[in-house]
């Protein structure tokens, strides 16, 4: 019988003597047809390796042990490991690690538990650490062939927004310099245990090996694209002379013209590309 037919996961979670835990954002998937698109989404290419957080009772971790080579979960809820055990410990290629993904080492931990072999990410993340463990994952995005993660609607949308729309903010910029991100399919509440608030979404990151643009100093670039966000109503100019003290509001001005940008314009307007070509010649 499979976790996704829900009176299994009461029997299994009331045999365990368990519930989904609010502090860890636990929302287990009950929908059959949409843990096989998730765990489809990954890549074409089955002798790879699938990084897990949050694998919960086992539910996604069984589809993509069904698919993949090699899975290894990490999970939080020590709790949960005797479920895990149960569910899918018998499995030759899953490995369950009870650990906090955000403390983690990743490029020693995906060096001890895949060596050689091509990586890539599936999740469905707890809402309360989306956006840390997304940027904590592409900071090292290099160990990945690619990112499929299960998020609340609103940050998919902020995460593949075009310059200029409502949702475009400095994560959306921050995610274009390491990956292509492709938002895939939407979740209705329905398909959880117990069932959120929100819609979720799946989106997909196709990690890039170098970045696609080539800016002098990637740290000064980032502190542009957050100090020209955190102040969102404000000009350009005004935004980052908030940010610094190293230059003044009019030498900002003169820079982001020099950039080839409009004196009065604002950071939601900008590209990757137009972040990457103000910091070269702007140092805030």
């Amino acid at each position: 019988m499979k976790l996704t037919d829900m009176s299994y996961a009461h029997e299994v979670m009331a045999r365990h003597g368990i519930a989904p835990k609010k502090r860890y954002g636990q929302n287990f998937l009950t929908s059959d047809s949409v843990v096989s698109r998730i765990a489809d989404t990954p890549s074409d290419d089955r002798d790879i390796g699938v990084l897990e957080i949050g694998p919960g009772i086992g539910t996604l971790t069984e589809a993509l042990a069904d698919r993949y080579k090699k899975v290894v979960s990490v999970e939080i809820d020590e709790t949960l490991l005797p479920v895990l055990e149960e569910t899918v410990g018998y499995r030759d290629n899953v490995t369950i690690v009870n650990a906090d993904a955000m403390k983690l080492d990743l490029p020693q931990f995906i060096n001890e538990h895949f060596k050689d072999m091509k990586v890539c990410v599936c999740a469905n993340l707890p809402y309360y650490i989306t956006s840390p463990i997304i940027i904590k994952i592409l900071e090292c995005g290099y160990l990945f062939e690619s990112v499929t993660v299960m998020i609340q609607k609103e940050v998919a949308e902020r995460l593949t927004a075009a310059p200029g729309s409502a949702d475009y903010g400095a994560i959306t910029v921050f995610t274009a310099y390491y990956a292509k991100a492709e938002k895939c399919f939407n979740v209705a509440p329905g398909n959880f245990l117990p069932q959120p608030k929100v819609t979720s979404a799946v989106i997909r990151m196709e990690t890039y090996k170098n970045p696609p643009v080539d800016v002098k100093n990637a740290e000064n670039m980032q502190k542009i694209i957050k100090a020209a966000f955190e102040q969102r109503r404000k000009m350009l100019a005004g935004a980052l002379a908030a940010a610094t003290n190293r230059v003044s509001k009019a030498q900002i001005a003169e820079k982001i013209t020099e950039a080839g940008l409009s004196a009065d314009v604002r950071g939601e307007k900008l590209s990757l590309e137009d972040f990457a070509r103000l910091s070269d010649i702007l140092e805030i």
